[in-house]
């Protein structure tokens, strides 16, 4: 088991790709802190996970929040002694035309996917120094690679992962740590459960693989980029997105 003896920590874990990703990791051995906002929900995840036999534990407070994040992160250390791996996960949606876009609409979505992946890494960064060792995972979207009409607010938040993901790659590779992002496409999620098969069928026709990814497809990615076997990789951006961007 690969990550045996690693802790593992991952927002937006209550659900979806970050629920599947811890999963994963507690497949390989690690113990996963499941941190979200939806505390029965990523209570409940973690429940799963330890009904077959995986560690993990939940822990509440909003990725966009400086204050509650390093008060729950300096607990994690003291309870589990050493954070080795990071997946910034946690992410919303407030999708609208620009010219009807309310700034709430606009500051929410930045505080949550940017300002969050800032919060939880500076909130650990220090603590992965000191060990010079840590994997951080930055998830990001083919949209901030390529744009989405109604979606200048998603797609400028995770442009910005990207960004932020080259530009701490920099600073720590020194220390033991790598920092690298990975970009889903579409992938078959409770949101995109509920789009009309008209709607599924126009995002299948721009998708070579004439299909959606799944959230094992991103979880695998992740996997790998976390373990020892993508220790020369850094500063990098993984597509998984069925070749919709080439």
């Amino acid at each position: 088991m690969e990550f045996k003896g690693k802790t593992s920590l991952v927002t937006g874990a209550s659900q979806g790709i970050g629920e599947t990703i811890a999963l994963e990791l507690s497949k390989g051995g690690a113990e996963v802190l499941m941190l979200d906002v939806q505390k029965e929900k990523v209570e409940d995840a973690a429940e799963k996970i330890r009904e077959r036999g995986g560690k993990a534990a939940a822990y509440y407070a909003d990725v966009s929040n400086m204050e509650q994040i390093s008060e729950v992160v300096k607990r994690m250390i003291q309870k589990h002694e050493q954070i080795h791996h990071v997946v910034n996960n946690a992410g919303i949606t407030r999708d609208n035309l620009l010219m009807r876009m309310k700034e709430e609409e606009w500051d929410s979505v930045l505080a949550v996917n940017l300002k969050g992946v800032f919060n939880i890494s500076k909130a650990v960064i220090r603590h992965m120094m000191g060990k010079r060792y840590g994997r951080i995972v930055n998830v990001s979207s083919v949209v901030g690679l390529m744009g989405n009409a109604g979606q200048a607010n998603y797609s400028a938040s995770k442009a910005g992962v990207i960004g932020f993901t080259k530009s701490l790659a920099r600073e720590v590779a020194s220390r033991g740590i790598t920092v690298n992002a990975v970009a889903p496409g579409y992938i078959a999620t409770a949101m995109t459960k509920n789009l009309p098969d008209a709607v599924k069928i126009k995002f299948e026709d721009i998708i070579p693989m004439k299909k959606f990814g799944q959230p094992e497809d991103v979880a695998n990615a992740v996997r790998f980029l976390l373990s020892d076997r993508a220790a020369y990789i850094t500063g990098q951006v993984l597509g998984i997105n069925g070749g919709m961007l080439m």
